[in-house]
């Protein structure tokens, strides 16, 4: 295992909340890299993923935009121009609101729901693969040191 000294090809000894950030940063990139990977073969990003998720879990609920970009786990995301990729997909579907022309209506087709449920497999068996050097123990304390920094900000 390299230690991030290593990686970063230097002596110096790092800051203690230095060395901690990059190590987030460099762990976060790898399991990027090996989720995006997994869908890849299905042209879909990260982000796409995450829309597509969003809206299974609507179970078959329409939701706005605004809603599915407080959701998502990336908030730099534009969602329009994600949401309209999935359209020409055919993976969601966008309608006007008939009580609120105003209002944009998204939902998951039938044919979105088939690419999630051939995806689960592919992601779930990456992410235990990712995260198999921990043990169910430590993959709890580090949820709780990971929320723990999350929720400092």
């Amino acid at each position: 295992m390299k230690e991030l000294n290593d990686i970063l090809k230097t002596n110096k000894a790092l800051p203690l909340s230095k060395k901690t950030i990059l190590n987030i940063f460099f762990v976060q990139s790898q399991f990027k890299d090996e989720l995006q990977s997994v869908l890849k073969p299905f042209d879909l990003s990260m982000e796409q993923f995450n829309v597509l998720r969003i809206l299974r879990g609507q179970k078959g609920k329409p939701i706005n935009l605004q809603d599915i970009q407080e959701r998502m786990v990336n908030k730099m995301s534009n969602t329009t121009r994600l949401v309209d990729k999935l359209i020409l997909k055919e993976l969601v579907e966008r309608f006007t609101c008939e009580k609120n022309r105003r209002k944009v209506e998204i939902f998951i087709t039938e044919k979105g729901l088939e690419q999630l449920q051939e995806l689960d497999k592919l992601i779930d068996n990456s992410e235990v693969e990712l995260t198999n050097n921990l043990s169910a123990s430590e993959l709890e304390h580090l949820n709780q040191l990971l929320n723990k920094l999350r929720t400092q900000t």
